[in-house]
């Protein structure tokens, strides 16, 4: 039986805190990995803390670009003392809709920059966050040598698409790909050994899911809509992504 992983999950969010132990049974249950980013260094903390419960709960820890204004140094000295430890670095990325001034863009820029090269320097697998930003990623990481590199939640263009895939970029899709059109059209058009899948939760999903708080047993549904689109079996898709998760993973 296959692996399934959540690439993109903040199970260290208030949220779950009364479900932890029920998410932890059912990643047994499922055979499911989840792969546990953060945002600053509180959720780091608990992302650490959470990963000590279950070999299942694969720990991200780092800055989402909301925090990068604020005091960053006990998030870099965490990643260089818990390297070990760690799986990978995220949530980390750029998106202006946090900055009201070029200033605040350049901190943003600089906080990025400073985990991509923690990344690179312990040969870790980085989750970003490019809501509107792809650009001005695709050019930051060409300055970079990295491998296992995963646009969460591609929300790109197909021209953005095409790049990521000649760049050997990973992208995943969510729930929302059960009912979005665009994203459908995005996933048939991505090269079937770069993409991943995440739930985001606690990303609340409208139509089927009904705004619940997203949990992960939401993903068989994602890649059963995977498998439709791209018009391979159900088990196909699985032992694909289960590939692709350990790859990017091990990069």
């Amino acid at each position: 039986m296959n692996w399934l992983y959540d690439s993109h999950i903040h199970l260290s969010d208030p949220e779950y805190e009364t479900d932890i132990s029920h998410i932890i049974h059912a990643t047994d249950i499922l055979k499911l990995k989840a792969c546990c980013v953060s945002m600053d260094y509180e959720t780091s903390v608990k992302t650490i803390n959470l990963s000590k419960k279950s070999e299942n709960i694969l720990p991200f820890i780092g800055i989402h670009p909301e925090m990068a204004q604020k005091n960053t140094i006990p998030v870099f000295e965490m990643i260089e003392q818990k390297n070990t430890e760690i799986t990978g670095i995220g949530e980390i990325g750029l998106d202006r809709t946090y900055i009201n001034t070029e200033e605040e863009w350049g901190i943003q820029k600089k906080v990025f920059s400073n985990q991509l090269s923690l990344a690179e320097k312990f040969k870790k697998p980085v989750s970003i966050h490019s809501r509107k930003t792809l650009d001005e990623i695709f050019e930051i990481i060409s300055s970079f040598n990295l491998n296992g590199i995963l646009l969460h939640w591609f929300d790109g263009n197909k021209n953005q698409l095409k790049r990521a895939m000649d760049l050997g970029l990973y992208v995943s899709y969510g729930p929302v790909l059960v009912y979005a059109n665009d994203k459908q059209v995005l996933l048939s058009k991505t090269n079937s050994e770069q993409i991943l899948v995440e739930t985001d939760g606690p990303v609340k999903f409208s139509h089927c899911f009904n705004y619940k708080v997203t949990q992960i047993e939401f993903l068989p549904s994602v890649v059963h809509c995977a498998s439709n689109i791209l018009k391979i079996s159900y088990n196909n898709m699985l032992n694909q992504l289960e590939k692709n998760s350990e790859k990017f993973l091990n990069s």
